[in-house]
């Protein structure tokens, strides 16, 4: 598992990568900001990741940011887990 790349739910739809890059370098120095998009509609999936250079800064960004507001909308902040770890979930068929 990374230690210093963090899974961050709750993206208000509007909000850019920079807007997050921005917010979460008051922890630290932000490696790299995503936020997932929808293949099909090209809109937000409203979750991303944020890879911060060294674990203590993730760490303080987890402190800093979990549960609090972003933007209008309450943030989820924690590790990221390696999609390997997950449990396999069944492929919904349109």
């Amino acid at each position: 598992m990374q230690e210093n790349k963090l899974y961050v739910g709750g993206i208000p739809y509007t909000s850019t990568k920079e807007d997050l890059r921005k917010h979460f370098e008051a922890a630290g120095e932000v490696k790299d900001a995503v936020i997932i998009m929808d293949k099909m509609t090209n809109r937000s999936k409203g979750f991303g990741f944020v890879e911060m250079t060294n674990p203590a800064d993730a760490e303080k960004a987890i402190s800093m940011f979990h549960g609090k507001e972003f933007m209008g909308r309450e943030l989820t902040v924690n590790l990221a887990r390696p999609m390997e770890a997950r449990e396999d979930r069944p492929r919904r068929n349109f």
